[in-house]
Parts: structure tokens; sequence; C-alpha cells
């Protein structure tokens, strides 16, 4: 590729120290392939660049949403209709229920609070599917109207949050049963004609004595019949709901096990309790704040982490403190560092900038020879008639040349730096 012409004058200030100057026109004689004229002169990213920077992260979010979408459809669908009556589904309950119509019970599904407390009587059988679900306030409320109802209520795998409540005098072990098919080794008529069934799951205690307890996993029980004190009603706990669910239902003694605890009343009021009940708004639990949900081991961990992080931060931040000058352990050339601004230049398309240092630095060395001040050397009204005195016959316009628009091309960059260049000698010949 053929060099563009320069002058010797412009590569002797560069070697003088004049590097910004410099920059630009080493850039001139060795230039990369010219880039198409254009005349944005803006550092500001185009659209194309923005483009190709962050279209790895788009790639990989949009991955990542697509992966989330298809995860979410494929497992919607797992657990859809959980301990539902009307759902035919490996998780749902409906077999349990046309047993149960086949032997003259009938079903009725409720969702609210209200409906389940309505429903309560001394001919009906209660069961509770998601007993953690209730707040404290429905729990009090539901166990209010089946303490004397004189009916069942069936609590399907009740915890922590919600046995103490509904069954008094029974708590939950925090250790769940490590065995899902059990044996009865009780003699609760039911679970001796069921035989082994898979109850296993949450282990209760109670030091109720009417109380009768089956299926026992290290010597806890995972079934409890609680008599009323006061009616023929009582309250059965149950550890786990694998005896109501179509997958399991037709395995050991489940299915007998099952129509044995729902069938003893005509009518079964099915209760499955949802989120969008209004009896849940009356909990005070609910004006709890979002860090009062949070556990405390979790506050005092982000505490703790934050803590070493603001640690880290002052360890690793950089000192201020006064510019010191150093020695370089080696000598730089000025004409790697004219090349590396000259490149920096040309990559941000900054002709502007590139011809604004020409311009200086002619001004700069022409002002002590035509007798300008260096302080007004870049003032057009004070150089430019001192320059035209100087120059017998200007052929050109020296506003334009000196304090003119930036080129818009790097053929008119190019063309600068030579007009530049040959204003200068006339200046020193003259």
């Amino acid at each position: 590729m053929t060099r563009p012409r320069t002058s010797n004058s412009r590569q002797d200030s560069g070697n003088q120290g004049d590097q910004q100057p410099a920059a630009a026109s080493t850039t001139l004689t060795a230039p990369p392939p010219p880039a198409p004229a254009s005349g944005d002169t803006s550092v500001t990213p185009t659209a194309r660049q923005v483009w190709t920077r962050t279209r790895g992260i788009a790639l990989a979010l949009v991955l990542l949403l697509i992966a989330g979408v298809a995860i979410a459809a494929v497992r919607s669908g797992e657990k859809h209709g959980t301990l539902d009556p009307r759902s035919a589904d490996q998780y749902g309950s409906r077999a349990v229920a046309e047993l149960l119509a086949d032997h003259g019970v009938d079903t009725r599904l409720v969702t609210t609070t209200a409906e389940a407390r309505a429903a309560t009587d001394r001919d009906t059988t209660l069961l509770v599917a998601v007993p953690d679900l209730l707040t404290p306030h429905q729990q009090e409320q539901l166990r209010a109207a089946t303490a004397d109802s004189g009916g069942r209520t069936l609590l399907v795998a009740p915890g922590a949050a919600s046995v103490g409540r509904l069954a008094p005098g029974v708590t939950a072990d925090s250790k769940p049963s490590t065995d899902t098919t059990l044996a009865p080794a009780c003699s609760l008529p039911a679970a001796r004609r069921a035989g082994p069934a898979d109850t296993g799951g949450h282990r209760y205690n109670t030091k109720l004595a009417d109380a009768e307890s089956c299926y026992p996993s290290d010597g806890s029980p995972t079934l409890l019949r609680l008599p009323s004190t006061t009616t023929d009603g009582d309250t059965v706990v149950i550890g786990s709901p694998d005896i109501l669910i179509n997958d399991r239902l037709d395995e050991q003694g489940n299915a007998s096990l099952a129509l044995q605890l729902l069938g003893t009343h005509p009518h079964l009021v099915w209760y499955l309790p949802s989120l969008s009940d209004d009896a849940a708004a009356g909990d005070a639990q609910n004006d709890r704040s979002f860090f009062d949900l949070i556990p405390r081991g979790w506050l005092w961990g982000t505490l703790q982490l934050f803590i070493a992080a603001a640690l880290t931060a002052l360890w690793r931040a950089r000192r201020l403190g006064p510019l010191v000058a150093e020695r370089l352990p080696v000598a730089i050339r000025a004409s790697e560092t004219v090349e590396g601004r000259a490149r920096l230049y040309r990559k941000a398309n900054a002709r502007d900038r590139a011809a604004t240092a020409l311009r200086i630095s002619t001004r700069t060395k022409l002002a002590p020879l035509i007798g300008v001040p260096p302080s007004q050397a870049h003032s057009p009204e004070t150089f430019l008639p001192a320059l035209a005195r100087q120059l017998p016959t200007p052929d050109q316009d020296l506003h334009t040349l000196l304090f003119g628009p930036a080129p818009t091309s790097d053929a008119a960059l190019i063309a600068l730096a030579d007009h530049l260049d040959a204003l200068e000698r006339e200046v020193r010949n003259s």
C-alpha cells in the first residue's frame, strides 16, 4: 500500500515531544485500510455497535426465559388438582370419591372457611385437605365449628403450623417418618381391617389419655383418633395424604383405610383451602411486613455479609493521594506513543479531535515566528493579521485552514495536514 506523503518538519516535531499533533500525523503516515467517508465524528456508539456488544447477553437472557417457560409448562401439570376429589390426575382424589359414592356417601367440595363451618353437623365428615394453608384465624374458626358438631373431622398431614389449633393436645414431631408403609399396631377397628397402609409422613405426639395411636414409626404414631369429650364426634389426624390420591389408592390397605375413615357418615365435606378465601384477610399476620416474613437467621447473615463487603471494599479500595512522578522502567519511543494515540483517534473516528490537534500545534509553532505571544496564538483576531503580514502573497483562506470546521472524511484530514505543513514551511522560509 502506498503511504501518503508528509513533511519532515511534521515528523521532527513529534520527536521533539509535541506528541498531540504528531499523533494525528502518524496516523496519516501509516493508516489502516481507509474506512468509508462519513460526516459523523461522534464517539457515541451506533445501534449496530450496541447490538454487537450486547447480543450475547440478550441471547443468554432469551434462552433463559425460554427454558423457564418450558420448565414451567412441563411441570405445571405435575401436581395439578392435588387432593381434589374432581381430579383424575395421579395426585387427585377422584377415585376415592367415586368409591365413596358407590357406598352411598355423597362428596361435596368447598373452598372457603365459611362454607366448611356451615356444612359441619353430626351426619357429616369434614376432610381438611391442606391444613397448613389455613391462617391461625381460619384454624380457630374451624376448630370452634367442629369441636361440638358431633361429626368427624379428618386432618390430612397437618404440620406444626396447624395441628396444635385444629387438634388441641397434639404436637407434630420435627422429624418425619422415614418409612412410607407402616403396620397398624393398634386396636382401632378401621386400622386393623385395613392392615398396612401408606401413612408414613408427619409423626405426632400426644398426652391425651383417650387418644388412639396407630401406624407408629420409631415410636411415634402417624395416625391419631381423638374422641370428643362432649359429643359422639371425633377428630382423626393422619400424617400422609397418600391413602387418598389416585396413584396410591390401590396399594397396600390404602383404599380400605380411606373408605373406613371417610365413610362413617353419609355426607362428606371436602375442604380444599383456597388462597382467595376472604376469611384469610382477618388474620393479623397478613399485615406483617416483608422483613417480618424473613427468618431471623437470614437477617443476621445478610448483616454479616454487608459488613464483610464493606471491610473488603476498604481493604481493596484505591488510596487517594498526591500524584507522584515516577521514572519509567523502560524508554518509550515517541513514535510508539504517537502511533498509539493516532490509532485511538482512528478507532473512535475522531477526525475533529485530530484536526484540532494539528491546528493547535501549527499555531503554537508559528506564533514565535510572526511575533505573536503564545497566549494569543489561538485568537483569530490577533493571530491571522500577523500571519498575513508575514506571508507575501497568501494563496489560501488562512481562517478556514487554521480555525475552520472539522474535516468530513479521511481524505480531507490528510489534505489539511499537507496544507498545514506547507504553510509552516512557507513561514519559516519567508
